[in-house]
């Protein structure tokens, strides 16, 4: 089903896009109309739609099991998850039955809480499993306030649907109850959203990119720096089409010339046959300053742009040429840091000075030590280029997610469930990297933007839907905080590492088992998500889950304020609204719901030479950024006053922690890199065979390492290695390559946290799991965001007995 309609739906202004959440919960809309009947039937074929993280699918469903998946033909990539659907949603990690930990049961919270992660569960009812919830709810409100039960939205797994994301649902329960210390940030970019809108007035990384075609257009130089979105487009927050990909592929048959700036010769690399140029990990800020300087040293520097679109650079200029720290950062200085010729680093300048060029920059070098300083100091080389707001030229941030950069559609957004209203005393937000530092370290005072933050006394974890004991950094260091609290309650559809490190645990129903509606993330359909078998087992979908606990504590009326499948029509008719009064008509609910069609909507001819940055080019008094100056800031007074050692009011080089470069690196001399995996959001899907099939080596994440360093160490390809360094340790399965640098190795992250004993913090994990090494580090006391790519280790051949995976089983009872 198509709409005509050349209009712009949303109502949000195009640099707005992505930045708002200006969409009226569910409480605003209308009543619904006559509703049809659930998705599934008992008996018979049912053919209905639904979504998975990669993509639409279509389902067949016979005698009320699910048989069959396949790729909605809509779908431009392939999405290898919509034919293992099935599997998924029969996997034996399941969760069947609310479940509560032995000792708990036995003696309530706190008890034997040393044995997080080992010890066996005891099935109960969902009436006792919420009644245990509700009472330590009241009693860690009552005895130590709000503060002290902690959730963290930021972990919820991506999960396409308006009424049945544990995100809102949680914050719709927490409001009701005067809320919760909750988190702000993310893991992808905690860094880049905390600083940019300082410098750009926008956070930059989530917001509407340059579109594709204008790029096509108009520039001949493509700069990929650590970003890779051949494999970083597969994942999205809502529903993925896959027309980047397409873009991608266009890009490739124009004849630009490509440069990829990465460690590894990632398969955007590949795509593109792009020139490759592999600096050492966390050293791009040096090779960016290099380039800076050979701007300036050249006479390329657009100083026009400069004075009327940038403040401060004359405040960050002394510092490039070493006039405040005796340290000019020429290109030579550069290499002897990042370890790339400084005759490159003067001719790539050159090139993308002199040419129509588009620097693209990964989510990946944020996700370090210092890791506000490289989207920072990319905009200030930028801006000394002069190419920002021009078309199809200048930089990106959010090129490497989901569809964005291709051109916006009409489609209105359906309605989000109402989280309602927030409590006037709500516990402040702790940064969502520092959870685990908060709960070992009650009454600590951390510095955040500028502010002071005093972490409470967390008694009660309350996990809604992830798996943060598989995303949070040093998963010793978590384990040993998570057995600290009275009681820690997860929702979960997998015995994943934290629904083992629970004490109440509550099933939570697959995708296939619910009911709801999405958009894609640039506008260009709405989807019904049909259930295609009944939820299985004692599961629940996400809102039902929560009424239940809602029920328990006395709040059900006030939190279900509607009945879920009636939440889903008035969630379309919200968006079917916001058409009717921008003149252009959608099929009654009914229709759509039984058609089992995604809606498609024409594009906005407005948005399809979108340039980042364009308006404000154009006219700046009139179009100011949000900043405090209105203007690009290379150098930030704001953040001059918050005075911090570790990220002063311009970008800089800091020396990381620990790098190449540094003294630690003689006992672990290896780089360990964490990139995006192929075919997992993250640790979602990691327990499917069929897809493991098409990465594992020996059954185990694998490590890729240079042939140099393999051969140094040994080992050879399909080997069984130990992976270690002074946080933890891991086996995993080598992939030996010429594709990465010497001197670096790459784990995907997501691999499932799998210990050789369950619960003993330090313990080898068998399966692969990245974030067993990582530090639990704040990139600086301003962001206090993750460090995911800043590691040193060693990795040598595993000549114990090869352990068998037991990642994927489920504990003692289940």
């Amino acid at each position: 089903m198509t709409l005509k309609k050349d209009a712009n739906l949303s109502g949000i202004s195009r640099r707005k896009f992505l930045e708002l959440a200006g969409v009226a919960g569910l409480g605003c809309v209308l009543a619904p109309s006559m509703l049809t009947t659930k998705s599934w039937a008992a008996s018979g074929e049912v053919n209905g739609f639904n979504s998975s993280w990669q993509g639409l699918i279509r389902t067949k469903s016979i005698d009320g099991r699910l048989v069959s998946t396949t790729p909605w033909e809509g779908t431009v990539h392939k999405n290898a998850i919509a034919d293992s659907m099935p599997e998924y949603v029969y996997s034996p990690a399941r969760i069947k039955y609310p479940m509560v930990r032995k000792s708990y049961l036995e003696g309530g919270p706190g008890t034997n809480s040393e044995a997080r992660g080992s010890e066996g569960f005891v099935r109960v009812s969902w009436d006792k499993a919420t009644e245990l919830i509700a009472k330590e709810i009241k009693r860690v409100i009552k005895e130590h306030g709000n503060a002290s039960i902690m959730t963290s939205l930021d972990s919820a797994y991506l999960y396409s649907g308006r009424v049945n994301y544990a995100g809102s649902c949680m914050s719709r329960l927490a409001n009701l109850m005067g809320g919760f210390t909750n988190t702000t940030g993310d893991y992808s970019t905690g860094a880049a959203q905390m600083l940019m809108p300082y410098v750009t007035g926008s956070i930059e990384v989530y917001a509407q990119a340059t579109s594709y075609p204008t790029i096509e257009k108009n520039a001949e130089v493509l700069v990929f720096w650590g970003c890779n979105p051949v494999t970083t487009l597969r994942a999205c927050w809502a529903a993925n089409v896959g027309y980047g990909f397409d873009w991608l592929k266009k890009l490739k048959e124009s004849g630009k010339k490509v440069i990829v700036i990465d460690p590894r010769r990632s398969p955007t690399a590949k795509h593109f046959g792009a020139d490759w140029i592999a600096p050492a990990p966390n050293t791009d800020v040096a090779m960016m300053l290099g380039m800076a300087y050979t701007l300036h040293e050249k006479g390329l520097v657009d100083q026009k742009f400069l004075d009327e679109y940038t403040t401060g650079y004359d405040k960050f200029l002394p510092y490039l040429l070493g006039k405040t720290d005796k340290t000019p950062k020429t290109p030579e200085w550069a290499e002897s840091i990042c370890q790339i010729k400084a005759a490159t680093i003067r001719e790539l300048a050159q090139l993308v000075a002199e040419k129509p060029s588009m620097i693209f920059l990964g989510w990946s070098m944020q996700r370090a030590d210092h890791g506000e300083q490289p989207p920072w100091m990319l905009v200030t080389l930028a801006a000394m280029i002069g190419q920002i707001g021009l078309p199809g030229r200048g930089y990106s941030m959010a090129s490497n997610y989901g569809d964005n950069g291709s051109p916006l559609g009409t489609a209105p957004d359906p309605g989000w469930l109402d989280a309602g209203k927030a409590p006037k005393n709500a516990p402040p937000l702790l940064p969502a990297a520092r959870t685990t530092d908060a709960i070992l370290n009650p009454g600590k005072v951390i510095d955040f933007k500028g502010e002071k933050l005093t972490y409470p006394d967390i008694k009660m974890i309350f996990n809604e839907f992830g798996n943060p004991q598989c995303r949070h950094q040093e998963r010793s260091k978590m384990i040993k905080a998570w057995k600290k609290p009275d009681t820690i309650v997860t929702n979960e559809i997998f015995w994943t590492a934290s629904a083992w490190m629970a004490d109440i645990v509550l099933p939570i129903s697959s995708l296939a088992e619910t009911d709801d509606v999405d958009i894609d993330s640039v506008k260009t359909l709405i989807a019904p998500i049909k259930s295609a078998i009944k939820p299985l087992y004692e599961s629940k979908p996400s809102f039902e889950a929560f009424s239940a606990i809602a029920e328990a504590l006395g709040i059900g009326k006030e939190f279900k304020y509607n009945e879920p499948f009636k939440l889903v029509e008035i969630s379309y008719n919200a968006a079917r609204k916001a058409a009717k009064d921008s003149g252009t008509d959608m099929p009654e609910f009914k229709e759509f719901w039984d058609k089992a069609e995604p809606i498609r909507f024409p594009t906005d001819k407005k948005n399809q030479d979108f340039v980042i940055h364009g308006e404000f080019r154009e006219d700046p008094l009139l179009e100011p950024l949000g900043t405090a100056s209105g203007k690009l800031e290379i150098y930030s007074k704001d953040i001059e006053k918050m005075g911090y050692a570790d990220c002063g009011p311009h970008p800089q080089w800091y020396e990381p922690f620990e790098w190449l470069s540094s003294p630690i690196a003689k006992k672990y001399p290896l780089h360990l890199l964490t990139s995006r995996p192929k075919h997992r959001m993250h640790s979602q899907y990691s327990q499917m065979k069929s897809l493991r099939k098409l990465y594992c080596v020996a059954d185990r994440e694998p490590v890729t390492i240079n042939a140099e360093d393999a051969k140094a160490r040994g080992i050879k390809n399909g080997d069984v290695v130990r992976v270690f360094n002074n946080i933890g340790q891991t086996l995993a399965g080598a992939v030996v390559s010429e594709d990465i640098r010497p001197g670096v190795v790459n784990i995907c992250d997501g691999g499932w946290y799998d210990p050789l004993e369950r619960g003993k913090p330090g313990s080898l994990c068998k399966h692969g799991h990245a974030n067993a090494l990582l530090k639990d580090k704040p990139t600086s006391s301003f962001a206090q965001a993750c460090n995911g790519n800043t590691a040193l280790v060693e990795v040598e051949k595993y000549t114990g007995k090869i352990p068998k995976i037991t990642a994927f089983d489920p504990p003692k009872g289940a």
